[in-house]
């Protein structure tokens, strides 16, 4: 004689049974991957890992090099203020010299103006040494990133737009315009061609 409980639980499996079966025969089976199939999938990610780590290295290296730059920008150009102030001094001992007698008897006079003259030409080695140099302007085409025009003269023989006179030396440091020099160029003579605008 059977338990009734244990045939109750036995129509329960059998009914669990096709409805687990029909599931089964619903789900999808895997689609079962070749091994060439599986290495070209491996090699494509090992492919796509390679480029990544590549472009994050660059990244790493411009990252680098930007920040090894800037340090050596600052390191160049850290002294800019400072150099301006000392290109006044240097402006003031070109003035002295330019004022002072050329042609004296006096050995006073004489010593005092090469002392000048030495300090002046100590300065601008100075200044050289740190990356400082004087503008060439005379005689050149005015260059508007260099040169400011204070006036326009009259200048026969010269081209138009050619510096004639430099009022303060311009001065560069590591090859950027520090301080623009002041310049007054030729006018030229009929032609307006090559003048230079100095209405700005």
């Amino acid at each position: 004689m059977t338990d009734p409980q244990s045939e109750k639980a036995e129509n329960e499996k059998k009914k669990e049974a096709p409805e687990a079966a029909q599931k089964a025969a619903k789900e999808p089976e895997a689609p079962t991957v070749t091994p060439e199939a599986r290495i070209a999938e491996l090699e494509k990610q090992l492919a796509e890992a390679k480029d990544r780590i590549l472009r994050e290295m660059a990244d790493a290296e411009n990252t680098r090099r930007r920040a090894q730059k800037d340090r050596e920008d600052s390191r160049k150009f850290a002294i800019a203020e400072f150099s301006k102030e000392m290109l006044g001094i240097s402006d003031n001992f070109n003035r002295a010299l330019d004022a002072a007698p050329k042609n004296s008897a006096d050995p006073t006079v004489k010593n005092l103006i090469a002392g000048v003259d030495a300090i002046e030409r100590q300065l601008q080695a100075a200044l050289e040494k740190f990356g400082i140099k004087k503008l060439d302007s005379l005689d050149k085409p005015f260059d508007p990133n260099f040169h400011r025009v204070m006036s326009e003269v009259d200048a026969p023989g010269k081209p138009a737009g050619t510096v004639v006179q430099v009022l303060q030396a311009g001065y560069t440091i590591h090859g950027r315009l520090l301080r623009e020099a002041l310049v007054a160029v030729a006018k030229g003579g009929a032609s307006s061609e090559g003048c230079v605008d100095t209405s700005a």
